[in-house]
């Protein structure tokens, strides 16, 4: 049997660190008035980090007087000194670190290629969340959304923007959403909001996007053409990642029409023939799939309670937004217990329920 002495390593190494004479490393950090000089061992922070690897190699480096110069000015000297800790004895005590440096931290992880200290720090905002990372949100998610070992941390912001974006889209962090996230947030299936509404906030995010619009020319009423080609510039991309066939008629008249200069004429011209005949099919526009809402379930997944709605109406689809839909959940077994009379407690009285079933340790579900 392998025994293992971590402990005795990581007080050993500390020591390494902050007594050594033998090091061959000067990294200097910082900028301005918050500059800082580290000491460190070529060997250790080339075993620790890929990117020390190769910045340290033969080719790359910086000597003088036989002595390794390496300068990295974007970190800051509190956040390096949290790695340089952690490269050496696998330490991290995030408790007393303030925010911003946490979020540092996270930055310089993502870009040294650290992804053991990466992957916490996400780990770290995500469960244990506090009033500053609240307040702070947008700029978590701007954050995240920019470093690509950052894939946790960006899922769960989506996914808890599309929970709530009735209540991010009224911030004004919203109007100054970079487009690349509000084009991966309009593509998402699971963006709880009705579509009508979503159109009418991509609709102020654009105005408030354009140059020629913004607060000094709001008014659609003073427009002219040159006006609405600026916003059709604005908004192209994301015009297709609506879907206009979740939106009522009157709503589409009252919110879309006025707009219609925005909105490539075969799109328009073949939904504005879709609401005025009811017997129209629509065949030249390409149709995403319905958002699917909210829905709590351990047992399907939302987009099936699409299929089951199907089934229930004999249509092609209906979306969980759906007016006449509302998919509350009322018993489930491992919260309620199994037993016949907790079953007729929750469920007596309900005028239509929907059961299901999943076999345990198999994925049938009846």
């Amino acid at each position: 049997m392998t025994s293992f002495f971590h402990s005795n390593l990581s007080k050993d190494l500390s020591l390494i660190l902050n007594d050594a004479d033998d090091y061959n490393v000067i990294i200097q950090v910082g900028e301005n008035n918050n500059t800082k000089e580290f000491r460190a061992h070529s060997v250790i922070l080339r075993a620790r980090s890929p990117y020390f690897k190769g910045a340290l190699s033969s080719c790359w480096i910086t000597k003088k007087n036989d002595m390794i110069i390496f300068n990295k000015s974007n970190i800051t000297p509190n956040v390096f000194d949290m790695i340089l800790r952690y490269i050496y004895t696998g330490e991290l005590n995030l408790t007393k670190q303030s925010c911003e440096d946490i979020l540092g931290l996270l930055i310089a992880s993502d870009e040294l290629l650290i992804e053991e200290l990466c992957n916490y720090i996400q780990d770290y905002l995500i469960v244990k969340p506090n009033k500053w990372i609240k307040n702070n949100f947008t700029l978590i998610f701007r954050t995240a959304f920019k470093l690509t070992g950052c894939k946790k941390l960006q899922d769960y912001c989506f996914e808890s923007i599309c929970k709530n974006f009735d209540s991010f889209i009224t911030t004004n962090d919203f109007l100054s959403l970079d487009k690349d996230i509000l084009y991966e947030l309009l593509k998402r299936d699971d963006l709880q909001i009705e579509e009508v509404v979503a159109w009418d906030y991509l609709i102020k995010w654009g105005i408030e996007q354009t140059p020629s619009l913004g607060n000094e020319n709001n008014d659609r009423t003073k427009w002219n053409n040159e006006n609405y080609e600026s916003l059709k510039k604005t908004l192209n991309q994301f015009i297709p990642l609506i879907r206009f066939v979740d939106i009522f008629s009157d709503k589409f008249f009252d919110k879309v029409q006025p707009y219609k200069n925005i909105i490539p004429d075969q799109i328009y011209k073949e939904f504005e023939d879709f609401y005025n005949n009811n017997k129209y099919t629509l065949s030249k526009t390409k149709i995403l799939p319905p958002r699917i809402g909210n829905f709590e379930s351990e047992i399907i997944k939302p987009k099936l309670v699409n299929i089951i709605i199907n089934w229930i109406d004999r249509k092609d689809y209906y979306t969980i937004n759906d007016s006449r839909y509302r998919f509350n959940l009322i018993y489930r077994s491992s919260l309620d217990g199994i037993s016949k009379e907790s079953f007729k407690i929750k469920c007596k009285g309900q005028v239509e329920s929907l059961v299901l079933i999943k076999v345990e340790r198999s994925n049938k579900i009846f």
